[in-house]
């Protein structure tokens, strides 16, 4: 048996609308966290959402039918931390026991013991296929155009660039020198395709190639 959302709530359990986060943190899970309870707390992007999850999460098997197991929002909740942080399942394990804004999101109350292991997360986090998460990025894309975009106004966006190590030579003469010898080859063959003659064979590397007039 699959469920959404548990509707009852249990006692101490904090509603996901309620759940304060820590605004001046620099930590990926509470932003995270944050994103969700907007989903969560927007009906029009939530309902969407969990209409997704039921009809593509194992729709061959009667939700309504055998022993509880975790319920679509905590799958979902558990693949976007998953995702987001790019971790394993060991990290994953951690959070979802031991982290107690994360374990409000999933509906745990502050003394539920209830622990997750290591097997049920990965029979579960893996039903969130490529393709269903892409759907649900669509859903979340929308929505938050809805928020920052009025209908006559075009999408603007903004980058940052920064710096990646790479492997740079120091510039000396012969190095520089290899570097045009190595570029010559593919401007060269620019230069005779928009002049129509074609390259008809090379011999062996470091010989002239033979080329033939257009007719």
């Amino acid at each position: 048996m699959r469920v959404v959302q548990n509707e009852q709530m249990k006692i101490g359990e904090v509603d996901i609308s309620k759940i304060n986060f820590t605004l001046k943190s620099r930590d990926d899970i509470p932003k995270i966290l944050r994103g969700l309870q907007h989903i969560y707390t927007t009906e029009t992007i939530r309902t969407r959402i969990f209409d997704l999850l039921e009809s593509r999460v194992s729709p061959k098997v009667d939700k309504s039918n055998g022993r509880p197991g975790m319920t679509l929002w905590n799958i979902l909740v558990c693949g976007v931390i998953r995702l987001d942080l790019n971790c394993d399942y060991d990290r994953l394990l951690e959070l979802v026991n031991h982290h107690d804004t994360l374990r409000e999101m999933l509906g745990h109350a502050a003394f539920n013991d209830t622990t997750y292991s290591l097997q049920t997360l990965k029979d579960n986090v893996r039903l969130l296929t490529p393709e269903l998460l892409d759907e649900i990025n669509q859903i979340v894309v929308a929505g938050g155009h809805a928020l920052v975009k009025k209908n006559d106004e075009a999408l603007r966006g903004r980058c940052d660039s920064f710096v990646v190590e790479t492997d740079v030579h120091f510039p000396t003469d012969i190095n520089l020198l290899l570097d045009a010898m190595r570029k010559i080859p593919s401007q060269r063959r620019e230069v005779f395709q928009q002049r129509g003659v074609h390259l008809l064979s090379v011999v062996t590397q470091g010989t002239l190639p033979v080329f033939a007039a257009p007719h």
